[in-house]
């Protein structure tokens, strides 16, 4: 029938530290969060490759990550990526000119619908938020750079979820902060899986 998926697809995720799950177990990572959530084995996905790296940016997912692709023959692939731009001071039209570059370099190689974009948290909540700039103009960065994600997707026809509300609770429930003071826990990614596989769902039922 139209809009069934026969066998799981292979999935690639790209990113960051958020992505790769940086402080956390790897059945821990949102990615793996989610294959599981849709079914494991048995569901729609399957994991091939996390791509992703702690401290990655817009331009290191284009030079490192994107030539993977090919090789690795997805057939649904996430991104999210956005903070070590702001945090290393990438400009905004910079950021968005890369977004442009990844987006592109994706819907040559899968429809829209098998691709979801992610916003990036609020870090800067976190115990050791204040390590990496000033949390204020930080923040206003990272709304800016999902501001920018959210145009660019759309602008391709991709769904993009947005977890940046959910990342704020971390500043009064310190469960959804890793050992590390810094990245989200398991018990936060499996709040942004509850968002993301109502929308994956929809997705791969076109």
């Amino acid at each position: 029938m139209p809009g069934e998926v026969a066998g799981p697809l292979r999935y690639v995720a790209l990113g960051d530290s958020y992505t790769i799950g940086t402080a956390v177990a790897e059945s821990e990572r949102w990615p793996d969060q989610l294959v599981a959530a849709l079914g494991g084995a048995a569901g729609p996905l399957g994991l091939v490759a996390n791509l992703a790296a702690n401290g990655f940016t817009t331009a290191d997912v284009i030079a490192i990550e994107l030539p993977r692709l090919d090789e690795l023959r997805p057939g649904f692939v996430t991104l999210l990526i956005g903070v070590n731009d702001v945090v290393q001071g990438v400009p905004d039209e910079t950021y968005r000119t890369q977004l442009d570059a990844i987006f592109d370099h994706l819907i040559l190689r899968l429809p829209p619908a098998r691709i979801v974009a992610v916003t990036t948290p609020d870090y800067t909540l976190t115990p050791a938020g204040a390590d990496y700039g000033d949390p204020e103009e930080r923040r206003a960065g990272i709304l800016r750079a999902n501001e920018t994600m959210g145009k660019v997707a759309a602008s391709q026809g991709v769904a993009v979820v947005d977890i940046f509300d959910l990342s704020r609770r971390a500043a009064t429930d310190r469960s959804l902060v890793a050992a590390d003071g810094l990245h989200p826990s398991a018990a936060q990614y499996a709040l942004w899986v509850e968002r993301i596989v109502p929308v994956v769902r929809v997705l791969l039922a076109r």
